[in-house]
């Protein structure tokens, strides 16, 4: 009985951190819905040049707070549609120049 009662109060173990990534917002057109371009250095496996790579990543952007340009943070997330598997964090930086809210 006792033991029973120091394993509810226990925290719950921590099973893993989600993956995040931060990137440049590219298009914020969609509803709810905008693609970030991630870029990475990647050196050549036999020149040894430093190469950048970039991927797109379609995020979930609930308050539509996100406008092109901006530096954001994406974790990720279920499955939210066919091409989204990322959901917005937090925006870092806002883009030069851009005026609203």
């Amino acid at each position: 009985m006792e033991a029973e009662t120091n394993q509810a109060s226990a925290p719950p173990a921590v099973v893993g951190r989600r993956q995040s990534v931060i990137g440049v917002v590219t298009s914020a057109k969609m509803q709810k819905t905008i693609i970030v371009r991630v870029t990475r250095t990647v050196e050549h496996g036999l020149y040894r040049r430093v190469l950048h790579k970039a991927k797109k990543y379609y995020a979930h952007d609930e308050k539509q707070q996100a406008r092109p340009g901006d530096r954001v943070r994406i974790v990720a997330t279920r499955p939210l549609s066919r091409l989204k598997r990322w959901r917005l964090v937090e925006v870092i930086g806002r883009a030069r120049g851009w005026q609203g809210e």
